[in-house]
């Protein structure tokens, strides 16, 4: 499975549970507190995700250079 993908699903499923709570009668900070954790989650792991594509990029760039020498 992909780097990232797990913080990002996790994250989602937080969010969504802070916005489904929204009508409840949890204090506001605990459902900003769950949207906020999640988008956290959400922002770690998309930049996780984007790191390692673009590591895999300077990578297969490098083995074409290789391969062409």
């Amino acid at each position: 499975m992909r780097n990232g993908m797990i913080p990002t699903v996790v994250g989602t499923v937080v969010t969504v549970t802070g916005f489904a709570l929204r009508n409840s009668n949890i204090p506001d900070s605990y459902k900003n507190g769950l949207i906020g954790f999640g988008l956290a989650h959400i922002a770690m792991g998309s930049a996780e995700m984007l790191t390692e594509n673009i590591q895999r990029s300077n990578m297969m760039e490098k083995v074409s250079r290789w391969s062409k020498s």
